[in-house]
C-alpha cells in the first residue's frame, strides 16, 4: 500500500443533515482515513475530539450544524493519486459532469457507485474524481444513496462549499427526484408531512422510519405520469433526511419499485427493474442555472415497458412547480 505518514492541522467537520444523529465514533471512523479505531477512540478519551467546543463521549448523537474539531494527530495518509482508476472510468465519469465553474462542479453519478469510500468500499465517486481530475481538493457538499443516481454537487473550493452547505442547511436549494413508484398514485399533487425516526438493525445497518418520535419531513410528490401498475412521480423532499422519498413513498402505499430496503413485499405486476428506480434529475440553486440530469437509460425502458401496458391517464406537471 502506497502511503505516507504525516500529521494533520486541526480539522474541522460541520454535520449536514445527512449525518444528523450518527455517534461521533462511526462520523470520525469513516472521515479519519488510516487513523486506528483504537486511536480515535483515544483522541476522544483524552477530549482531543471536540464538539461544539464540549467534551464527547463515543456514543454523543451529532445534530444538524454541529462544529467538530480534531486534535492534530499523526495519521496514515493514501495518496489518492493512486487510486485504480483506468482511463475508461475516468473519461465516464468526466463525460458525466453536467455543470462547472471556478467552485462547483455536478456530476450525474450512475447508479451502483457509492459517493465516497468507507464501510468495506475501497473509493468511491469522490475519490475517484480527484484521481481523474488530479484535483487534490474537490468534497461532497451533499450525498445521495449508493442505489441512487442523479446529481451530485462537488465543491472545488472552500467558500463554495460552505455557501452551498448553508443554502442545504436553509432549505433554498430545491433538489426534485423522478421516482417510479408501485401502484397509482391517486392525487395528482400532495404534500407528505410524516416524520422520520433513524434507527440501526443489529449488522449496523441503517433503516428509517415513520415515528411521531421522529424529525419533521416534509416531501412534495407530484404526479407525472399514471400506468396500470405503477406511477411516475416527481418528488421534492422540504427537509433533508436520510431515505425520506423511499420511507415517505411506503407511508402512503406506494414504495419505490426497485427497492430492497422499503415496501419490497408489497405485490407489484409490472416490469422488473435491476435497482432502485430513483434519479435526482433536478437542482434549484439561488444564483445559479437550472441544472438537470436526463432520466438514465434503464429507467427510461421501465417507463417504456409500463407504457406499453396501457397507460390510462397522463399528468404533465409545470415545469418549476414540482
Amino acid at each position: 500500500m502506497n502511503s505516507t505518514q504525516e500529521w494533520q492541522n486541526v480539522t474541522w467537520f460541520e454535520v449536514d443533515e445527512h449525518q444528523s444523529g450518527q455517534r461521533i465514533d462511526n462520523f470520525l471512523f469513516s472521515r479519519l482515513k488510516g487513523v486506528p479505531k483504537s486511536r480515535i477512540y483515544r483522541l476522544i478519551r483524552e477530549s482531543q475530539v471536540r464538539v461544539n467546543k464540549k467534551r464527547v463521549k463515543p456514543e454523543t448523537k451529532l445534530a444538524i450544524g454541529d462544529q467538530i474539531r480534531v486534535a492534530p494527530i499523526r495519521y496514515e495518509q493514501k495518496d489518492e493519486s493512486l487510486v485504480p482508476v483506468s482511463d475508461k472510468v475516468a473519461q465516464s465519469l468526466l463525460s458525466r459532469v453536467v455543470y462547472e465553474d471556478e467552485g462547483l462542479l455536478v456530476v450525474n453519478k450512475p447508479s451502483g457507485i457509492a459517493v465516497h469510500g468507507g464501510s468495506g468500499i475501497a473509493y468511491g465517486l469522490i475519490e475517484s474524481l480527484r484521481a481523474a481530475t488530479g484535483k487534490k481538493y474537490l468534497e461532497l457538499i451533499h450525498r445521495i444513496d449508493r442505489d441512487t443516481s442523479g446529481l451530485v454537487m462537488i465543491s472545488k473550493k472552500r467558500s463554495t462549499l460552505k455557501l452551498l452547505q448553508d443554502m442545504l442547511r436553509e432549505h433554498k436549494i430545491k433538489k426534485t427526484y423522478a421516482a417510479v413508484v408501485k401502484g397509482k398514485v391517486t392525487l395528482d399533487k400532495q404534500l407528505i408531512d410524516a416524520p422520520l425516526h433513524r434507527y440501526e438493525l443489529a449488522n449496523g445497518e441503517r433503516r428509517v422510519c415513520v415515528s411521531k418520535e421522529g424529525k419533521d419531513s416534509k416531501t412534495q410528490w407530484n404526479v407525472a405520469e399514471r400506468f396500470m401498475h405503477a406511477t411516475l412521480v416527481y418528488a421534492s423532499p422540504l427537509s433533508g433526511r436520510t431515505h425520506q422519498i423511499r420511507v415517505h413513498g411506503l407511508s402512503i402505499g406506494h414504495p419505490l419499485i426497485g427497492d430492497e430496503k422499503y415496501g419490497h413485499e408489497t405485490p407489484y405486476k409490472g416490469p422488473k427493474p435491476r435497482r432502485l428506480c430513483l434519479h435526482a434529475m433536478r437542482l434549484e440553486i439561488p444564483g445559479y442555472e437550472t441544472i438537470e440530469a436526463p432520466l438514465p437509460e434503464d429507467m427510461q425502458n421501465i417507463v417504456a415497458q409500463l407504457r406499453a401496458q396501457k397507460a390510462d391517464k397522463v399528468v404533465t406537471p409545470v415545469k418549476g412547480d414540482e
